[in-house]
């Protein structure tokens, strides 16, 4: 719920969202760019775990900019305070929340999760 304020604050729109479990079929090619660093199998056992709640944001300017700059730095403890890492993180293989880091891979991660959109 605290993330999802935080990213309604900032006047952007929640266009999807869903409570799932992501299996690692999906997860993979989710992380692909990550396949072969040592901390892969990490991202996939964490991911795969429990549930998740993959969203697409939208607003007015570069969505994908916006969303990481609140996220904060990768490493939580790298990470702003007043980031959603910074605050709410501990751990580097299990963050809280994950953001593509350009258009390219926002398309690919949005097919991944929600293909009709």
């Amino acid at each position: 719920g605290e993330i999802i304020r935080r990213i309604e604050q900032r006047d952007l729109r929640i266009v999807a969202l869903e409570l799932r479990a992501i299996d690692e079929a999906t997860a993979t090619p989710h992380y692909a760019e990550h396949e072969g660093k040592p901390f892969f199998a990490d991202l996939l056992s964490f991911i795969t775990r429990g549930p998740a709640v993959p969203m697409v944001g939208e607003g007015p300017e570069a969505t994908w900019q916006v969303g990481r700059t609140m996220m904060g730095s990768t490493h939580p403890r790298d990470a702003a305070p007043g980031t959603i890492r910074g605050d709410l993180g501990i751990q580097f293989t299990e963050n809280l929340v994950h953001g593509s880091d350009g258009p390219e891979s926002a398309g690919r991660e949005i097919s991944l999760f929600f293909p009709g959109l």
